[in-house]
């Protein structure tokens, strides 16, 4: 079923004629006629004033079954803050007696430092190490990662959504995948998860 289908079936089954529909959102009958018959399609305002008078969301305007099916949220969990800091040691030795603790672990060298506590992981991450990475590209200073069990489906239900830049699928060693999706002020949102490779990837 098509975009001008499914507004078409979402005005009749409120009981509203093409005129009516076409009063209420303040364009001519023939705008709506020309949606139904998919000759142009409406602008995202008049979708979102259709979502509200029909009661349902904009992607069951806009999109297939199918595709509504993909976007379905997964559970998402909050795995870890980054904290992006220049002086790593003299970061290391501010936290810890913040938190009354000792570092948990060091990654990776001098790139990573871990404080586990609440269940929850607070990462130090070395400037100095990241440099040329899309983590220190602008002005924020903290990651947020987040973990999913489907990876790959996340990502392609974010992208439809586009509600922000968002990297390719990248690996960091076996077993660890990850995306970053930007949010309006610049900050990183890492997602990883549960990730198949294709036989391309597989074959490289």
């Amino acid at each position: 079923m098509g975009l001008g289908s499914r507004i078409q079936k979402l005005r009749i089954n409120n009981g509203l004629t093409q005129e009516q529909l076409a009063e209420m959102l303040s364009i001519s009958r023939q705008s709506v006629s020309k949606w139904e018959m998919d000759q142009s399609l409406p602008e995202i305002d008049k979708v979102i004033m259709m979502s509200k008078l029909f009661s349902v969301g904009t992607d069951e305007i806009l999109l297939e079954d199918e595709e509504i099916k993909n976007l379905r949220p997964q559970e998402i969990h909050l795995g870890s803050i980054y904290l992006i800091v220049r002086n790593f040691e003299k970061s290391i030795s501010f936290y810890e007696q913040l938190l009354s603790m000792t570092v948990s672990t060091k990654n990776c060298g001098n790139k990573f430092a871990e404080f586990y506590f609440d269940n929850k992981c607070l990462a130090l991450m070395n400037e100095d190490n990241l440099q040329g990475h899309h983590y220190v590209d602008g002005d924020h200073k903290f990651v947020l990662n987040f973990w999913v069990e489907d990876l790959e489906k996340e990502y392609n239900r974010l992208k439809v959504l586009n509600i922000g830049a968002m990297t390719e699928i990248e690996k960091v060693n076996e077993g660890y995948y990850y995306f970053n999706v930007i949010d309006p002020d610049n900050n990183v949102c890492e997602i990883t998860g549960g990730y198949h490779l294709s036989e391309e990837e597989t074959d490289e």
